[in-house]
């Protein structure tokens, strides 16, 4: 297996873990303004996931790609960030 993609499943196999360790929290709690201050937690684990899984996988194709390519991508994920952080 690709050392990259290990990576990158082992990143999203944590967010994973963190989301239902939330969900299990969140039922726990049984309260709705604790429970939504858990779920504001979580807006920071998203973001910062797909930011390192995306860096892992550009990272193992850096060499395949070229400089107007990996342009191109970083462009598309600023736009991603933007629009998911921007209230």
């Amino acid at each position: 297996m690709d050392k990259y993609v290990g990576w990158m499943a082992a990143l999203r196999l944590f967010s994973g873990s963190v989301e239902i360790a939330a969900a299990i929290l969140m039922l726990r709690l049984n309260q709705v303004d604790k429970a939504l201050a858990v779920n504001s937690g979580l807006a920071l684990v998203g973001p910062s996931i797909l930011i390192l899984t995306t860096a892992v996988g550009l990272t193992g194709m850096a060499s395949q790609l070229s400089w107007g390519k990996l342009g191109w991508i970083f462009c598309g994920v600023a736009f991603l960030l933007i629009g998911i952080l921007k209230k």
